[in-house]
């Protein structure tokens, strides 16, 4: 198995090259994508891919069930990276229906660590616990808890103080919210763009940001 990864490689260095002989050598200088991509290690979600991007395009970060936790350093860094030093212009929160750790926050069986780790849906759930037990067949559930997780995440990095220091700043800084359709490969906006500290859920997540 591994030997056909090296092989696949060599190939598509190969293709690419033959392409463009220069491609390698430019992208060794360095990267300037123009989007950070939080999203489900998912591996049926290859992110370059469903929106057809080229190596340097999107800067991406992936964990299972796209969480972004206040108090996850790994998430914080790739954030903070992407933002004060890529100087990306949009983050992208990309869920996907069918998400196996959505699925798992719903009911009462242990998984091991990922408990603790997708601890925050059931908050979710539970905030929003009228309108997801309100929908009809289990599937309907767990689709409406997918999008309404994404939603949480994107409030989750708008309220950090990497964000708002961006903005501050005059940065033209753009949030969004997305889930990808497994069954079609088709992404859907969830329409919860945040383009400034105006668009916070609530002004108690607002930062007096010193100059």
């Amino acid at each position: 198995m591994t030997e056909k990864l090296f092989a696949n490689n060599k190939e598509w260095a190969k293709s690419i090259t033959k392409e463009n002989p220069d491609f390698f050598i430019n992208s060794s200088k360095g990267q300037s994508p123009k989007i950070v991509w939080f999203g489900c290690s998912d591996s049926r979600v290859p992110v370059e891919t469903i929106v057809k991007s080229g190596p340097g395009e999107i800067f991406v970060h992936r964990n299972i069930a796209n969480q972004f936790h206040h108090s996850d350093l790994n998430s914080l860094s790739v954030l903070e990276y992407a933002v004060k030093f890529l100087e990306v212009e949009h983050v992208v929160v990309c869920g996907h229906y069918g998400c196996g750790g959505v699925i798992c926050s719903m009911g009462n069986s242990q998984h091991g660590l990922v408990d603790n780790w997708i601890r925050g849906i059931k908050d979710v759930y539970r905030n929003n616990k009228n309108s997801v037990e309100s929908c009809g067949s289990d599937k309907e559930k767990a689709d409406l808890l997918v999008e309404l997780n994404v939603k949480q995440q994107v409030q989750n990095i708008s309220a950090t103080d990497i964000v708002q220091t961006a903005w501050a700043k005059g940065k033209n800084l753009k949030i969004h919210g997305w889930a990808y359709q497994l069954d079609t490969g088709l992404l859907k906006d969830l329409k919860v763009d945040i383009c400034g500290e105006q668009d916070l859920k609530d002004q108690i997540y607002k930062y007096k940001i010193s100059n």
